[in-house]
């Protein structure tokens, strides 16, 4: 009974040894295994006589019992430890803060988020909103809008050419949204989907034409992509007295002032006859220009009645339909009411700029809710 219990001795030293489970087993093996002390033990008892047997046999047994149930032990311990172990090295600490999530860092770009107030007041006023392609045709661009081969007024755009096609027809970067009004009105005249328009109807039209523009210019109130808006109705019986009212409406909303004055100039547009200038009040006494105060006058737009050509090149009766037209620039706008002094700086892609002047994403402008809220 001796050896059985310094057997028993030596086996459970190792067990309490074994560091991991893969030295644990081999201690199993070496006990248990078929060829291990223990199974060796066992393989002796039908070599003894009866009362050897009914004497050793139990305690064999039981030394084995003893070993298989201290070995589980300790491989429920092993396993406990190892997996404590990885809790630790993989823990997370959840009383870091979080980064930002995307929805709180980004920024919505002061033109992006100009052109959805616009969209917001002129859409609450009915008005529906129409798109065209970026490179137009000559015949959109200056022909249709009243401006004859050769005419003078064809070099106050600084236009952007591509080079000829086969035909010898040269398309351009459009210098203005002006050519929309004409696609709009052809559309409404032939009564066939349009590729590039969203606002198929009938007289009477409303539509407003935000997008981007194009002219060889570049200063600090210049670049050579630029935005505008444009407006335009038409109808059987429109007149200057309703223009004047959607532009004052529009300042008021736009600018989120109470009440706004306005001084019409004559001026001189190939696509509209009356052409007109629009200046609205402001007050420069301080570092920012105040719209809707103060003694001082801005030139903010121009407009005028659509010149009975460009209602005859889009296929309308002059005799029948006469409309009026604006058009002003949204860089502009944005620049005068959120303070920003440098056009160049809108396009410069400098996220400390976008983070300062930006707004948040989600923050749509409505005008219930405050435009710029």
């Amino acid at each position: 009974m001796s050896d059985l219990n310094a057997l028993s001795t030596s086996i459970r030293a190792a067990i309490a040894e074994a560091g991991d489970e893969t030295a644990l087993e081999a201690v199993r093996i070496a006990a248990l295994g078929k060829k291990g002390s223990i199974s060796a033990l066992l393989a002796t008892l039908g070599q003894m006589s009866p009362d050897e047997r009914k004497e050793k046999g139990p305690a064999i047994n039981g030394l084995k019992t003893e070993i298989a149930a201290a070995i589980e032990e300790r491989r429920v311990a092993l396993a406990a430890e190892a997996l404590e172990k990885r809790l630790a090295s993989e823990k997370v600490d959840v009383t870091l803060p979080l980064r930002p999530a995307p929805t709180a860092t980004g920024r919505v770009h002061p033109v992006s988020q100009v052109i959805d107030e616009i969209t917001a007041i002129f859409s609450d006023m009915g008005f529906a909103i129409a798109e065209g392609p970026d490179i137009e045709t000559d015949y959109y661009n200056f022909t249709a809008l009243n401006f004859p081969e050769g005419h003078p007024a064809r070099e106050m755009h600084d236009t952007f050419f591509f080079q000829p096609d086969a035909d010898g027809n040269r398309k351009l970067l459009r210098t203005h949204t002006s050519p929309v009004q004409v696609r709009v009105m052809k559309q409404t005249n032939e009564k066939v989907p349009a590729k590039w328009m969203s606002a198929a109807q009938e007289p009477p039209i409303r539509v407003v034409i935000p997008g981007r523009t194009y002219r060889n210019d570049s200063d600090q109130t210049h670049t050579p992509m630029f935005h505008q808006v444009e407006g335009l109705v038409i109808d059987k019986g429109s007149h200057i007295g309703q223009l004047r009212w959607v532009l004052e409406e529009f300042l008021k909303a736009f600018f989120e002032v109470e009440s706004v004055k306005t001084r019409f100039r004559p001026s001189f547009f190939p696509f509209t006859e009356p052409s007109m200038e629009v200046d609205v009040q402001c007050d420069r006494s301080g570092n920012e220009v105040k719209i809707g105060e103060g003694n001082d006058w801005l030139e903010i737009l121009g407009c005028g009645m659509v010149h009975p050509n460009v209602i005859t090149n889009a296929g309308l009766d002059p005799d029948v339909y006469q409309g009026f037209a604006w058009g002003m620039g949204i860089d502009r706008l944005a620049m005068l009411k959120y303070g920003m002094p440098d056009l160049r700086a809108f396009f410069d892609a400098d996220k400390r700029w976008l983070d300062h002047y930006g707004f948040r994403p989600f923050d749509l402008p409505t005008l219930f809710g405050g435009l710029s809220n």
